[in-house]
């Protein structure tokens, strides 16, 4: 982080891969669905599905799996093996709550913005009881083009009343990074395990977890 770099106004977090460990879902299930037609998953597959809208990500599936089936034909089985899943696997990524104490004591407004489907946000929300501390939040269907497009990353500083440069967004994917950073905002990358070998090069900079010292540092210094 920059040491000119404009004051922090506004946080904005992904969700999937950076709130919570459903990438980690997210391929459980992708293996599990291309397992029932004989394949086992191309090396590049998860991570070029990574952080994109469900049509846009099964897109690639379909085409580096050299699969006959459609996405509204896939999605159906998909969903119900990620639900499956789900109860046993979900968990918070270290340091969110920390985070999130540490944001509501500077009084910065927050919010989310997701690839993920608006009902899916809030199911995600409310298993962590988490709805009233994100009063914006942004899904797939509050724009027209996906990440890595900057469109989701605007329109959340237009919502928050800020400019992009003096938002802080946390993201893991590249698509997400490439997205944030295009938008101009102050772009952190937290990667994790599914996405360590992603190019994060345009990030302002990279944390280990939520509660990371570059995080907690930079909202230290904006609130001054």
């Amino acid at each position: 982080m920059t040491e000119d770099a404009p004051q922090v106004r506004a946080v904005v977090f992904d969700m999937d891969g950076l709130m919570f460990n459903t990438e980690l879902v997210f391929n459980e299930s992708g293996r599990e669905l291309l397992r029932r037609r004989g394949k086992e998953p191309h090396p590049e597959l998860f991570g070029r599905m990574m952080g994109r809208r469900a049509p846009d990500a099964f897109a690639v599936m379909i085409e580096l799996m050299e699969l006959d089936e459609t996405f509204e034909e896939l999605l159906p089985e998909s969903e119900a093996i990620f639900a499956d899943l789900l109860d046993d696997i979900l968990a918070p990524m270290p340091g969110l709550f920390t985070l999130l104490d540490r944001i509501e004591a500077t009084g910065l407004p927050k919010g989310v913005a997701t690839s993920s489907g608006r009902k899916y946000l809030h199911n995600m929300l409310g298993r962590f009881d988490l709805q009233h501390r994100f009063p914006m939040t942004l899904g797939a269907e509050d724009v027209s083009q996906g990440k890595p497009h900057p469109e989701i990353y605007l329109t959340a500083a237009e919502r928050l009343d800020v400019d992009p440069s003096e938002m802080m967004v946390l993201e893991d994917s590249e698509a997400g990074v490439r997205a944030a950073a295009a938008a101009g905002a102050q772009v952190i990358a937290v990667p994790h395990e599914q996405c360590h070998s992603q190019d994060h090069s345009l990030a302002t900079a990279i944390a280990a977890s939520l509660d990371d010292p570059v995080i907690l540092d930079r909202l230290r210094k904006s609130t001054r």
